[in-house]
C-alpha cells in the first residue's frame, strides 16, 4: 500500500518545526531545527531541505510518495505565490520562499502566514471543528490572526488580511516594530505584557513583583500570570487590562466575520482558564448580542503542532483544488 505523506513545515523566528503527515492528519514524525538568522536568513531553505532528507533517510520511506510542502512563515506573504514581502523576524525581504523551496525539493511547495496556517491545523484537526467561519489568534511574542470565511483562509488583496497584532488599540501606545504606535501586539503579546510589567515595576519600586523581578534578573509573561493568579494586585491589574482588550478587539473582529469560533493558542494561552474567562466576560460585555450567542471562545487544542498540521491540510486542500 503506498502512502502519501504530507510535510507540514512551520517557520518560526527561533524555531522550524517540520513533521511528516499523512493524509488523515496522523503526524508520523515530527522534529524541529533552530532557525538561522545568519545572513538575512538566507541558510534556511537549505537547512530545511537538508533536514527533511536526513529524516527521510531514517523513516522508512520506500513505497511512501510526498505529495508536497505546506509552508507557514511570520509576515506578510503573497499566498497565491508563496511570496514573502516581508518578514521582520526573520530578516527576509522580497523573498520568494515557494519558488526557492520548490527549486530544491522538486516538490509542490504551498505558502501560508503562520498564523493562518495555524488556524487551518486548529480548524482540520483542533479545536475549530471544521467551522465555516472561524477567528484563531495566537499570543506569542507577537500577536497573530488567522481567519476563515466560507471555509476558506482569508489572504485578502496582497496578504494583511487578519494581521490582528496590527489594529491599532491606543494611537498613543507604545511604539511597534511594524514602525506605528499602539498596536494589539504591543499588549496582549508575551513581549507586551512583560512591557507593561516592567513599566509597573518602574513606578511603584516597592511592589512584590519588583522584589520577584530584583531577585530573579528575569521576568516572563508566565511569570506575571503566575503572580497575578496568587492574588499579586500589579499582575492582576496587568492580566485584567490585556484581557479586556483582547476582548474588545475579539468584540469588533466578529461583527466583521460573524465566527462559531474564536481560538487563542500561542505561548500566552497556556494560562488556560484563567485566561479564558477572563476575555469571554469582556467579549460579552462588548460583542453585539447576536453575534455573542453564535460564538464560543476556546484555548486552541494542537499547541505547537497546529502549524505542521496546517501545513498538511494546505497542501491538501491545494492538490485537491
Amino acid at each position: 500500500m503506498n502512502e502519501e505523506i504530507l510535510v507540514g513545515i512551520d517557520i518560526g523566528g527561533t524555531a522550524v518545526k517540520l513533521g511528516f503527515i499523512n493524509s488523515q492528519g496522523e503526524i508520523l514524525k515530527k522534529w524541529e531545527i533552530p532557525t538561522n538568522l545568519a545572513n538575512a536568513g538566507n541558510g534556511i531553505i537549505d537547512d530545511i531541505w537538508n533536514s527533511i532528507k536526513a529524516q527521510l533517510d531514517q523513516v522508512d520511506i520506500k513505497n511512501k510518495t510526498i505529495l508536497g510542502l505546506g509552508v507557514g512563515a511570520p509576515g506578510f506573504i503573497e499566498a497565491k505565490t508563496g511570496y514573502v514581502y516581508v518578514a521582520v523576524n526573520i530578516g527576509w525581504k522580497d523573498f520568494d520562499l515557494a519558488q526557492k523551496l520548490k527549486e530544491k525539493s522538486g516538490l509542490p511547495v504551498f505558502v501560508e502566514n503562520d498564523a493562518n496556517l495555524a488556524a487551518l491545523g486548529e480548524n482540520w484537526l483542533g479545536a475549530g471543528e471544521q467551522a465555516d467561519n472561524m477567528i484563531a489568534i495566537t499570543l506569542g511574542t507577537g500577536v497573530g490572526g488567522g481567519i476563515i470565511a466560507n471555509g476558506k483562509a482569508l489572504n485578502g488583496e496582497n496578504g494583511m488580511s487578519g494581521e490582528i497584532g496590527h489594529i491599532t488599540i491606543d494611537p498613543n501606545g507604545y511604539s511597534c516594530n511594524c514602525g506605528r504606535k499602539g498596536c494589539l501586539e504591543t499588549i496582549a503579546s508575551a513581549t507586551g505584557i512583560v512591557r507593561q510589567a516592567m513599566d509597573y515595576i518602574n513606578d511603584n519600586g516597592n511592589s512584590s513583583i519588583a522584589a520577584f523581578y530584583e531577585e530573579n534578573g528575569k521576568l516572563t509573561a508566565k511569570d506575571v500570570f503566575d503572580l497575578a493568579s496568587e492574588g499579586d494586585e500589579g499582575c492582576e491589574a496587568i492580566v485584567n487590562n490585556t484581557m479586556e482588550i483582547l476582548g474588545l478587539t475579539i468584540a469588533n473582529m466578529c461583527t466583521i466575520i460573524n465566527p462559531s469560533k474564536v481560538l487563542i493558542g500561542g505561548g500566552v494561552s497556556k494560562a488556560g482558564d484563567h485566561l479564558l474567562t477572563k476575555i469571554t466576560t469582556a467579549f460579552e460585555k462588548y460583542a453585539l448580542p447576536r453575534i455573542q450567542e453564535a460564538c464560543e471562545i476556546r484555548i486552541a487544542k494542537l499547541g505547537n503542532d497546529a502549524g505542521i498540521i496546517g501545513g498538511a491540510y494546505l497542501v491538501k486542500q491545494k492538490l485537491k483544488q
